[in-house]
């Protein structure tokens, strides 16, 4: 597993991470077995970066990552955490939390969750309005002198914010959603990203499954599966969408790879030439993650990339990629 680093002030970590939120619900029910299982083939992969969330599964995903890490050098994986998400009991998200106090309280739950004395990259999940990220960003630095964090992230902010808390203590990498179908990030965030050095961890680099290749025109989400919601997945958009990924399989079979390892290695080679782009990758089982980690060793081409921007250009995805409640709270659009 070749590695990279987030940032010029960030942790080391493999060049593919392991998003661990689809092992607590997001997408459906998932086996606990086998998401232990799976978290346990990406380290053994030599996968060290590992993305979860305090508000994954209202802590569930904390306390099985806790059981998965049991017993394994802390030195060996970094763990990057997310916090101030509210939440109701079942499906019920609350506004934003990041006021310097709630920041210190939530990593004591994760702290304990978790069963480990530092997060390697704390981030708050999204910008909170009612608080100027520079007093949020000044909380996890003060934990940071502390010894429970090593390291600050942010999490969809645009590039105005990002500015100002990186002049507040450096950030070493934003996590945002970056895929084929999701390309605003291109614009402003990305570029200021490099002109301050900070690295960029994407997530939902399958469009939520949509680039998977095994997404079928008519299937239906499962109960508690977030694709119920998505305006990507809806009825007149998801067809549009799936004939952008047939135009990729055709890319595909012809490189010898499937459309998922495709899509993932595209985000890479976005980060190639800098080396500062991770992509994350949702697996919840061995066999999907089985998948993915041959895109790390995929190379694309310059006629391959012209191919693929011709298959699926920039704004070429049909359906916003969250509901409209929540599109307000992202730093950039679709």
């Amino acid at each position: 597993m070749q590695t990279r680093t987030l940032g010029r002030t960030g942790p080391t970590v493999s060049a593919l991470g392991l998003g661990a939120m689809g092992m607590s619900g997001a997408y459906g029910e998932a086996d606990r077995d086998e998401s232990i299982a799976t978290v346990h083939a990406a380290l053994d992969a030599g996968v060290t970066l590992i993305d979860t969330g305090d508000f994954y599964g209202m802590g569930h995903n904390e306390l099985l990552l806790a059981e998965a890490l049991r017993g394994r050098d802390r030195d060996g994986y970094q763990l990057s955490v997310k916090f101030g998400q509210m939440r109701g009991p079942g499906p019920v998200f609350g506004p934003q939390d990041n006021r310097p106090e709630a920041v210190k309280n939530f990593l004591a739950y994760s702290l304990t969750r978790l069963g480990v004395d530092h997060i390697d990259v704390y981030r708050p999940a999204r910008l909170d309005p009612a608080v100027p990220v520079e007093e949020t960003v000044g909380a996890i630095k003060e934990m940071i002198d502390a010894g429970y964090v090593r390291h600050v992230g942010l999490s969809e902010v645009d590039a105005a914010t990002i500015r100002r808390a990186h002049a507040v203590h450096p950030i070493a990498d934003l996590q945002i959603e970056y895929s084929l179908l999701s390309r605003a990030v291109e614009a402003e965030v990305l570029p200021t990203l490099r002109e301050l050095g900070i690295g960029l961890t994407a997530y939902g680099v399958l469009g939520r499954g949509l680039l998977s290749g095994r997404w079928k025109a008519g299937q239906t989400a499962g109960p508690g599966d977030f694709r119920a919601f998505s305006p990507r997945f809806a009825s007149g958009n998801v067809e549009h969408n799936l004939a952008l990924v047939e135009a990729l399989r055709r890319i595909a079979e012809a490189k010898g790879c499937t459309v998922a390892q495709l899509a993932i290695a595209w985000v890479a080679a976005q980060g190639a030439d800098a080396g500062d782009i991770v992509p994350l990758v949702g697996a919840r089982t061995r066999a999907r993650l089985a998948e993915a980690l041959p895109a790390a060793q995929l190379d694309l081409t310059a006629d391959d990339l012209a191919e693929i921007e011709e298959a699926v250009p920039a704004g070429a995805a049909r359906g916003d990629r969250y509901p409209s409640a929540l599109m307000s709270a992202l730093g950039v659009g679709n």
